[in-house]
């Protein structure tokens, strides 16, 4: 806390609220309105969509959904609220000073990816490009998107469209080599290009130095660990060798190097588990009994991934708090998808196993 109050002093605290005060205000008034626990309780009492619906109106999500035709669907829920944080986003975007723009373009290239990989994947199972074109995330679309659904290898996608896109630098060295899409090539072209992504978004933020390079320094590291352990474990039992898999470890990481170099040799689990168990944070990960058909790792990352992003608004005079409020709204969305799918399926005894936020 001292070293970042003693990078924060003076001048630099006065230019950061002549270029980003205000921004900074906007976030931080659209955190407040964060569904509360209080939120969450009425919306599990719901008895149908169109009940919640009703008690979406009188939170920050205001009518969002008044002129949709009913019966609702949760599809439509998840749109309206993905389309609402899009446009809070744009917004911010809008009034962004030039540094905090090229920040704001960095968190874009994560939705980017991900609409690539889906696009790929979706067109390896031959489904209608159209449809997976409605299904990419606004942030990440781009002119040429659709035109990935009629590629056929990873050297024609770099040459046809990736190559005049933010991700061409990312996407040089895993989309130039001549051999077709499979599942397989699919997962290690989606975990390198995360890795050069994370690796220079770190790199970018830790040069921005600050409470900016503290608080995104701790959010990214726990993503690189996040997908080194995820890498290892999904990569068991498959055709990817271990020389590969540590080819798609970040070079940064509270498990960098000596975790990440365990995790390259783990063959079982239980490996898994040994390699991370000295790892204060990591070590409850793969404790007996800590999973259960209830509550899996996924959800074990995502409730340490909202402890961190509620920690980035404990600081000022600094850009983390856009990138964890991005990913508050994400985890929120997920939450309003899981209860109303809960209630639409009749499953309201499982209706409380969302990760709460506050």
């Amino acid at each position: 806390l001292c070293l970042s109050v003693s990078r924060l002093s003076g001048a630099s605290m006065i230019t950061f609220n002549l270029d980003d005060g205000f921004t900074e205000a906007v976030v931080r008034g659209y955190r407040s309105g964060i569904l509360s626990q209080g939120d969450y309780s009425n919306l599990g009492q719901c008895d149908g969509l169109e009940d919640m619906r009703m008690h979406l109106a009188v939170t920050d999500y205001g009518n969002f959904l008044q002129n949709e035709p009913s019966p609702l669907q949760t599809m439509t829920i998840s749109e309206k609220c993905t389309e609402k944080l899009v446009e809070e986003f744009n917004y911010i975007r809008c009034n962004a000073s030039a540094e905090l723009g090229k920040f704001l373009d960095y968190i874009t290239y994560g939705y980017m990816i991900d609409n690539v990989i889906l696009l790929l994947t979706g067109t390896l199972h031959e489904r209608d490009t159209r449809e997976l074109l409605e299904k990419c995330h606004p942030l990440g679309k781009f002119q040429s998107l659709a035109t990935l659904a009629i590629t056929t290898s990873p050297k024609d996608a770099y040459k046809l469209v990736l190559v005049d896109t933010p991700l061409a630098g990312y996407a040089q060295k895993c989309f130039t080599e001549s051999q077709d899409f499979t599942e397989l090539n699919i997962e290690v072209i989606r975990n390198t290009l995360y890795k050069a992504y994370l690796e220079e978004f770190y790199a970018y933020c830790q040069s921005l130095g600050g409470a900016t390079a503290d608080v995104m320094g701790e959010i990214l590291r726990f993503e690189a660990d996040r997908r080194a352990i995820n890498i290892t474990i999904n990569s068991l039992d498959t055709e990817l060798t271990k020389e590969g898999r540590g080819e798609l470890y970040c070079n940064f990481g509270d498990l960098y190097p000596e975790g990440v170099a365990r995790l390259e040799r783990a063959d079982t689990q239980d490996a898994v588990r040994q390699a991370v168990e000295s790892f204060g944070q990591y070590r409850e990960l793969f404790q007996e009994d800590q999973f259960n058909r209830d509550k899996s790792l996924e959800d074990w990352f995502f409730e340490f991934e909202v402890k961190l992003n509620k920690l980035a608004f404990e600081q000022q005079f600094q850009y983390g708090v856009f990138y964890a409020y991005m990913k508050l709204k994400e985890q929120e969305i997920r939450n309003i998808v899981w209860i109303a799918e809960c209630i639409s399926q009749d499953q309201k005894s499982r209706i409380n196993q969302y990760i709460p936020i506050w």
